[in-house]
């Protein structure tokens, strides 16, 4: 199933997307789930062709956790090598955005870049979630954009202001329940120039580890989201273009690049 959260002339509603996100967009239909897409959703009979409604950000989750440095090459040109153990830090919600929503560059940063990442959506409560069961407890996956002021992030040390502005987490463009992350492209491109082509095998610690890991710290809530870490081949995005980033089965997001 493919689940996503859109605008239309009613409001805003979780949907099912059918018969397949795949199809071009005239024959896909939207169709409403009741309340929320956690468990086994009911559907309220209303339905809207994608022409007529737009995606926002599939999940608007209580948190935001990352993993920095989770390929070996991307940890090598951040100048070190993979950590043992996940390195993680957060970002707050109200720096997600959704599809074709303007990333906004904060005045004050010299050099904001891309980071392309699989992000894995919690879809019940959790604590001390066993590495083997890691994957149990999710909803499905998404694509991010882990968006972050270079320059702010090696001056202060520690991430939280590099990372945590508004419009720095895009995601989307739906959760996929049912794919297999274990072996999947991962690409993102700036202006249609290809700058970052790994695979998530390539992921140091995989899905269900990272689940665990982050589940003996914190109690995880249906929604809270965990970014993956990005491939080598980060790079700076600047006024006026358009960065994407594709995942094998997930589709593609892209968003537009603006001055705040």
């Amino acid at each position: 199933m493919r689940l996503a959260r859109v605008a239309h002339s009613d409001g805003v509603s979780f949907v099912a997307l059918e018969p397949d996100p795949a199809a071009p967009r005239e024959k896909i239909v939207a169709v409403e789930i009741d309340q929320h897409p956690f468990g086994s959703p009911t559907y309220t009979g209303r339905k809207w062709p994608m022409a007529d409604v737009r995606l926002l950000a599939p999940i608007l989750p209580s948190k935001v956790i990352c993993v920095g440095k989770n390929y070996v090459e991307h940890a090598r040109e951040m100048g070190g090598e993979a950590p043992e153990n996940p390195l993680i830090f957060m970002k707050p919600s109200t720096s997600v955005v959704g599809p074709n929503s303007p990333i906004k560059l904060p005045p004050n940063s010299e050099r904001v870049d891309f980071e392309g990442e699989l992000a894995a959506i919690i879809g019940q409560p959790c604590k001390d979630v066993p590495e083997a069961r890691g994957t149990e407890v999710l909803l499905g996956y998404t694509i991010a954009n882990d968006v972050t002021a270079r320059d702010q992030q090696k001056a202060d040390g520690q991430w939280t202001r590099a990372k945590g502005y508004d419009t720095f987490c895009p995601l989307g463009p739906w959760i996929d329940t049912e794919i297999d992350p274990s072996d999947l492209s991962l690409r993102t491109d700036l202006d249609g120039e290809v700058k970052q082509d790994g695979r998530t095998s390539q992921l140091v610690h995989g899905v269900g580890g990272l689940v665990s890991w982050v589940s003996r710290i914190m109690t995880l809530l249906p929604g809270d989201v965990i970014l993956t870490g990005t491939p080598a081949g980060v790079g700076p995005m600047t006024d006026g273009q358009k960065v994407t980033v594709s995942i094998d089965g997930l589709g593609a997001l892209t968003n537009p690049v603006q001055n705040a």
